[in-house]
Protein backbone atom coordinates (compact mmCIF):
# COMPACT_ATOMS: atom_id res chain seq x y z
CA UNK A 1 0.00 0.00 0.00
CA UNK A 2 1.36 3.18 -0.92
CA UNK A 3 -0.32 6.35 0.57
CA UNK A 4 -0.21 9.34 -1.38
CA UNK A 5 -0.33 12.86 -0.48
CA UNK A 6 -3.36 13.04 -2.46
CA UNK A 7 -4.65 11.05 -0.33
CA UNK A 8 -3.78 13.13 2.93
CA UNK A 9 -4.97 16.74 1.62
CA UNK A 10 -3.51 18.54 4.59
CA UNK A 11 0.22 17.56 4.24
CA UNK A 12 1.13 20.46 2.01
CA UNK A 13 -0.55 22.93 4.55
CA UNK A 14 1.71 20.78 7.69
CA UNK A 15 4.98 20.97 5.17
CA UNK A 16 4.31 24.69 5.37
CA UNK A 17 3.90 25.27 8.48
CA UNK A 18 6.66 23.35 9.99
CA UNK A 19 10.17 22.86 9.53
CA UNK A 20 11.03 20.39 6.52
CA UNK A 21 12.58 17.94 8.34
CA UNK A 22 9.78 17.53 10.85
CA UNK A 23 6.78 17.69 8.26
CA UNK A 24 8.91 14.90 6.34
CA UNK A 25 9.31 12.95 9.53
CA UNK A 26 5.00 13.51 10.00
CA UNK A 27 4.89 12.67 6.44
CA UNK A 28 7.02 9.37 7.59
CA UNK A 29 4.64 8.47 10.85
CA UNK A 30 1.33 9.36 8.63
CA UNK A 31 2.23 6.73 6.25
CA UNK A 32 3.87 4.18 8.32
CA UNK A 33 0.53 4.46 10.46
CA UNK A 34 -1.90 4.03 8.04
CA UNK A 35 -0.01 1.11 6.33
CA UNK A 36 -0.37 -0.39 10.33
CA UNK A 37 -4.09 0.55 10.12
CA UNK A 38 -4.15 -0.95 6.30
CA UNK A 39 -2.16 -4.39 7.73
CA UNK A 40 -4.01 -5.05 11.07
CA UNK A 41 -7.87 -4.82 8.96
CA UNK A 42 -6.48 -7.65 6.61
CA UNK A 43 -4.55 -9.48 9.39
CA UNK A 44 -7.92 -9.52 11.45
CA UNK A 45 -9.77 -10.66 8.31
CA UNK A 46 -6.87 -13.63 7.71
CA UNK A 47 -6.57 -14.66 11.72
CA UNK A 48 -9.13 -17.16 11.50
CA UNK A 49 -7.08 -19.10 9.26
CA UNK A 50 -4.33 -19.44 11.25
CA UNK A 51 -5.92 -20.60 14.19
CA UNK A 52 -5.44 -23.71 13.81
CA UNK A 53 -1.88 -25.53 13.34
CA UNK A 54 -0.80 -26.36 10.19
CA UNK A 55 -0.32 -29.90 8.54
CA UNK A 56 2.81 -31.11 8.25
CA UNK A 57 4.61 -34.08 6.74
CA UNK A 58 4.88 -35.12 2.53
CA UNK A 59 0.52 -34.66 2.44
CA UNK A 60 0.73 -31.17 3.50
CA UNK A 61 -0.30 -28.70 1.00
CA UNK A 62 2.35 -26.37 -0.84
CA UNK A 63 1.75 -23.01 -0.33
CA UNK A 64 -0.02 -21.54 -3.54
CA UNK A 65 2.58 -19.33 -5.92
CA UNK A 66 1.14 -16.96 -8.65
CA UNK A 67 1.37 -18.36 -12.13
CA UNK A 68 4.66 -17.00 -14.31
CA UNK A 69 6.75 -16.22 -10.67
CA UNK A 70 10.27 -18.35 -11.40
CA UNK A 71 11.46 -20.21 -8.75
CA UNK A 72 15.02 -20.43 -8.02
CA UNK A 73 16.63 -23.26 -6.84
CA UNK A 74 16.88 -24.65 -3.52
CA UNK A 75 20.77 -25.22 -2.90
CA UNK A 76 19.88 -27.78 0.07
CA UNK A 77 18.98 -24.06 2.15
CA UNK A 78 18.17 -25.56 5.34
CA UNK A 79 14.22 -25.34 6.29
CA UNK A 80 12.83 -22.57 8.12
CA UNK A 81 10.61 -21.56 11.30
CA UNK A 82 8.27 -18.80 11.67
CA UNK A 83 7.12 -17.89 15.21
CA UNK A 84 4.59 -15.35 15.70
CA UNK A 85 4.29 -12.65 18.25
CA UNK A 86 2.69 -11.97 20.98
CA UNK A 87 -1.33 -12.71 20.64
CA UNK A 88 -0.87 -13.76 16.95
CA UNK A 89 -0.95 -16.65 15.01
CA UNK A 90 0.83 -17.97 12.12
CA UNK A 91 -1.38 -16.31 9.26
CA UNK A 92 0.97 -13.23 9.83
CA UNK A 93 3.55 -15.02 8.26
CA UNK A 94 1.46 -15.15 4.68
CA UNK A 95 3.72 -13.29 2.51
CA UNK A 96 6.55 -13.57 3.86
CA UNK A 97 6.15 -17.20 3.66
CA UNK A 98 5.67 -16.89 -0.23
CA UNK A 99 8.79 -14.84 -0.70
CA UNK A 100 10.79 -17.84 0.83
CA UNK A 101 9.16 -19.87 -0.95
CA UNK A 102 9.52 -18.23 -4.41
CA UNK A 103 13.15 -17.87 -3.33
CA UNK A 104 14.47 -21.44 -2.96
CA UNK A 105 13.16 -22.05 0.43
CA UNK A 106 11.28 -25.43 -0.15
CA UNK A 107 10.76 -26.31 3.91
CA UNK A 108 9.35 -23.54 5.81
CA UNK A 109 7.24 -24.42 9.14
CA UNK A 110 4.68 -22.01 11.25
CA UNK A 111 4.45 -23.19 14.76
CA UNK A 112 1.26 -21.87 16.74
CA UNK A 113 2.01 -21.01 20.05
CA UNK A 114 -1.09 -20.59 22.68
CA UNK A 115 -2.28 -16.61 23.07
CA UNK A 116 -2.61 -18.10 26.90
CA UNK A 117 1.18 -18.45 27.22
CA UNK A 118 2.21 -17.00 30.70
CA UNK A 119 6.44 -17.93 30.27
CA UNK A 120 8.87 -17.04 27.72
CA UNK A 121 10.60 -20.33 29.05
CA UNK A 122 8.28 -22.99 28.25
CA UNK A 123 7.04 -21.37 24.78
CA UNK A 124 10.56 -21.67 24.35
CA UNK A 125 10.69 -25.23 25.19
CA UNK A 126 7.92 -26.05 22.93
CA UNK A 127 9.80 -24.22 20.06
CA UNK A 128 13.12 -26.51 21.03
CA UNK A 129 10.48 -29.49 20.49
CA UNK A 130 9.48 -28.82 17.49
CA UNK A 131 12.63 -27.95 15.64
CA UNK A 132 13.74 -31.53 16.74
CA UNK A 133 10.56 -32.70 15.14
CA UNK A 134 10.87 -30.78 12.08
CA UNK A 135 15.02 -31.94 11.82
CA UNK A 136 13.79 -35.32 12.46
CA UNK A 137 11.35 -35.49 9.72
CA UNK A 138 13.69 -33.46 6.74
CA UNK A 139 16.93 -35.18 7.89
CA UNK A 140 18.68 -31.46 8.42
CA UNK A 141 20.95 -30.97 11.30
CA UNK A 142 20.28 -27.07 11.34
CA UNK A 143 16.78 -24.42 10.71
CA UNK A 144 16.43 -21.00 10.55
CA UNK A 145 14.33 -19.22 12.40
CA UNK A 146 12.46 -15.53 11.90
CA UNK A 147 10.88 -14.48 14.71
CA UNK A 148 8.20 -11.44 15.09
CA UNK A 149 8.29 -9.35 18.11
CA UNK A 150 8.14 -11.66 21.42
CA UNK A 151 8.38 -15.25 18.76
CA UNK A 152 12.10 -14.05 18.07
CA UNK A 153 12.43 -13.43 21.74
CA UNK A 154 10.89 -16.94 22.17
CA UNK A 155 13.61 -18.20 19.85
CA UNK A 156 16.66 -16.28 21.23
CA UNK A 157 15.61 -17.87 24.89
CA UNK A 158 15.93 -20.98 23.24
CA UNK A 159 19.02 -20.84 21.88
CA UNK A 160 20.75 -19.07 24.20
CA UNK A 161 19.39 -20.78 27.51
CA UNK A 162 18.36 -24.04 26.67
CA UNK A 163 20.81 -25.41 24.27
CA UNK A 164 19.56 -24.36 20.61
CA UNK A 165 22.72 -23.18 19.42
CA UNK A 166 23.23 -26.85 17.70
CA UNK A 167 19.95 -26.37 16.58
CA UNK A 168 19.70 -22.92 15.24
CA UNK A 169 21.83 -21.33 12.12
CA UNK A 170 20.50 -18.33 12.13
CA UNK A 171 17.94 -16.07 14.27
CA UNK A 172 16.63 -13.39 12.44
CA UNK A 173 14.41 -11.36 14.76
CA UNK A 174 11.77 -8.61 13.68
CA UNK A 175 11.24 -5.94 16.18
CA UNK A 176 12.03 -7.99 19.65
CA UNK A 177 12.30 -6.18 22.69
CA UNK A 178 16.09 -7.85 23.68
CA UNK A 179 16.46 -5.18 26.68
CA UNK A 180 12.63 -4.42 27.32
CA UNK A 181 10.13 -2.60 26.29
CA UNK A 182 8.03 0.05 28.44
CA UNK A 183 4.96 0.29 26.04
CA UNK A 184 1.63 -0.21 27.55
CA UNK A 185 1.94 -0.55 30.82
CA UNK A 186 -1.52 -1.36 31.64
CA UNK A 187 -0.87 -4.91 29.80
CA UNK A 188 1.29 -6.01 32.93
CA UNK A 189 -2.03 -7.92 33.86
CA UNK A 190 -0.36 -10.26 31.44
CA UNK A 191 2.62 -12.37 32.87
CA UNK A 192 4.46 -12.71 29.21
CA UNK A 193 4.06 -9.24 28.84
CA UNK A 194 5.96 -8.46 32.40
CA UNK A 195 8.85 -10.54 31.17
CA UNK A 196 9.12 -8.50 28.24
CA UNK A 197 9.78 -5.17 30.44
CA UNK A 198 12.95 -4.40 30.85
CA UNK A 199 14.72 -6.02 33.55
CA UNK A 200 12.30 -8.98 34.42
CA UNK A 201 14.35 -11.90 35.42
CA UNK A 202 14.03 -13.73 32.16
CA UNK A 203 15.92 -10.94 30.19
CA UNK A 204 18.43 -10.72 32.90
CA UNK A 205 18.85 -14.19 32.21
CA UNK A 206 19.75 -13.34 28.16
CA UNK A 207 22.12 -10.80 29.42
CA UNK A 208 24.12 -13.55 31.52
CA UNK A 209 27.31 -15.20 29.46
CA UNK A 210 27.01 -17.11 26.35
CA UNK A 211 30.22 -18.05 25.43
CA UNK A 212 30.96 -20.22 22.14
CA UNK A 213 27.13 -19.92 21.03
CA UNK A 214 26.84 -21.25 17.73
CA UNK A 215 24.01 -18.64 15.96
CA UNK A 216 24.09 -15.79 14.29
CA UNK A 217 21.42 -13.44 15.04
CA UNK A 218 20.08 -10.87 13.11
CA UNK A 219 17.98 -8.25 14.54
CA UNK A 220 15.64 -5.79 12.85
CA UNK A 221 14.35 -2.82 14.06
CA UNK A 222 12.26 0.34 12.86
CA UNK A 223 12.76 3.99 13.85
CA UNK A 224 9.03 3.87 13.63
CA UNK A 225 8.19 0.78 15.52
CA UNK A 226 5.32 1.99 17.78
CA UNK A 227 6.38 -1.11 20.45
CA UNK A 228 9.34 -0.56 21.14
CA UNK A 229 10.11 1.90 23.54
CA UNK A 230 12.84 2.85 23.71
CA UNK A 231 12.96 1.67 19.88
CA UNK A 232 16.91 0.83 20.36
CA UNK A 233 15.65 -2.10 22.51
CA UNK A 234 15.00 -4.14 19.21
CA UNK A 235 18.64 -4.62 18.59
CA UNK A 236 20.65 -6.91 20.28
CA UNK A 237 23.98 -6.43 22.18
CA UNK A 238 25.75 -9.11 23.83
CA UNK A 239 29.74 -9.50 24.06
CA UNK A 240 29.08 -13.02 23.33
CA UNK A 241 26.51 -13.11 20.17
CA UNK A 242 27.76 -12.76 16.39
CA UNK A 243 24.31 -10.54 15.70
CA UNK A 244 24.16 -7.79 12.91
CA UNK A 245 21.26 -5.27 13.79
CA UNK A 246 19.44 -4.10 10.62
CA UNK A 247 17.76 -0.39 10.73
CA UNK A 248 14.33 -0.69 9.09
CA UNK A 249 12.98 3.38 8.43
CA UNK A 250 9.16 4.05 6.91
CA UNK A 251 7.48 0.50 8.42
CA UNK A 252 5.57 0.34 12.21
CA UNK A 253 5.72 -2.95 14.25
CA UNK A 254 2.66 -4.75 12.13
CA UNK A 255 4.56 -4.02 9.03
CA UNK A 256 7.47 -6.04 9.58
CA UNK A 257 7.05 -9.18 8.61
CA UNK A 258 4.66 -8.22 5.85
CA UNK A 259 6.49 -6.03 3.57
CA UNK A 260 8.30 -6.63 0.68
CA UNK A 261 11.40 -4.85 1.28
CA UNK A 262 11.59 -6.57 4.78
CA UNK A 263 11.43 -9.90 3.46
CA UNK A 264 13.88 -8.99 0.77
CA UNK A 265 16.23 -7.81 3.74
CA UNK A 266 15.18 -11.48 5.61
CA UNK A 267 16.41 -13.44 2.62
CA UNK A 268 19.60 -11.92 2.22
CA UNK A 269 20.11 -12.33 6.07
CA UNK A 270 19.13 -16.15 5.69
CA UNK A 271 21.20 -16.90 2.46
CA UNK A 272 24.47 -14.87 3.41
CA UNK A 273 24.75 -15.25 7.60
CA UNK A 274 27.14 -17.75 8.67
CA UNK A 275 27.95 -19.12 12.10
CA UNK A 276 31.49 -17.74 13.37
CA UNK A 277 31.08 -14.21 11.31
CA UNK A 278 32.84 -11.70 13.25
CA UNK A 279 30.22 -9.24 14.62
CA UNK A 280 29.32 -5.98 12.81
CA UNK A 281 27.25 -3.99 15.38
CA UNK A 282 24.11 -2.39 13.53
CA UNK A 283 24.60 -2.48 9.90
CA UNK A 284 23.13 -0.51 7.41
CA UNK A 285 19.59 0.25 6.86
CA UNK A 286 16.73 -0.72 4.87
CA UNK A 287 14.46 2.30 3.62
CA UNK A 288 11.16 2.12 2.52
CA UNK A 289 9.67 4.91 0.20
Amino acid sequence: MKVTEAALPFLPLCRRLLPARLADLSLALLKATALELAILAGHVLLYPAGIIQERRGPDAPALPIPKGTPKLPAEAKPPVVLLHGFIDNRSVFLLLRRSLSQHGRQQIESLNYSPLTCDIRIAAELLGRHIEQVCERTGSRRVDVVGHSLGGLIARYYVQRLGGDTRVRTLVTLGTPHSGTRVAPLANAHPIVRQMRPGSPVLEELTRPAPGCRTHFVAFWSDLDHIMDPLETACIEHPDLTAVNIRVSGVGHLALPVHPTVATGIREALDTAHPGEPSTGRAGGLTVA
